[in-house]
């Protein structure tokens, strides 16, 4: 039961980053189009720096889960490769339980809040194109969801392992 709902929710993970990578592209039609205004024409627009910065920080935020799915976010482990395998997935856990599942919880929970009273406000960028950034923030509160049941999937695959180290009989 725990590795079926692990690999669903890793599955949710990679689908979701492999359909947000096409952000890529919105943002390069973007900013293609504010060089050639900017200096070929000399009319730059007032909304293509703010579109590349939304896109992009939408595009990088959404790698968070992704980028964890495939393990590739840094890792120090410098203490940790000097023992065990099992001794390495039992401090995962402990690490994964203390701090990332705390602040992860935490940061979903006021990033949901925070889109909420946006979306009840109808925020607007406090620019001179002021486009509505409630669309943003939902946007944001749903990258964090996803980087939380990707670290729920990440503590279970390490319950799993966890669980076949004991199973491992030594000669």
């Amino acid at each position: 039961m725990l590795e079926s709902l692990a690999k669903n929710l890793e599955t949710i993970t990679r689908r979701q980053g492999d359909v947000t990578s096409f952000l890529i592209y919105p943002l390069l039609i973007i900013v293609v189009y504010e060089v050639i205004m900017r200096y070929l024409f000399n009319a730059p627009t007032t909304w293509g720096f703010e579109a590349t910065t939304f896109l992009y920080g939408l595009h990088y935020m959404f790698g968070f889960s992704y980028t964890d799915v495939h393990k590739g976010h840094v890792r120090v482990d410098i203490f940790t490769s000097l023992v065990s395998e099992k001794i390495q997935i039992i401090l995962s856990i402990i690490t994964n339980l203390v701090f990332f599942m705390p602040v992860m919880f935490f940061m979903t929970l006021w990033s949901i809040k925070f889109a909420y009273t946006s979306v009840l406000g109808l925020e607007v960028n406090s620019t001179s194109w002021a486009p509505p950034i409630w669309p943003l923030k939902i946007l944001m509160a749903l990258c964090l969801v996803f980087l939380f049941l990707q670290g729920i999937a990440n503590l279970l695959n390490d319950i799993i392992s966890l669980k076949q180290q004991g199973r491992k009989v030594t000669p």
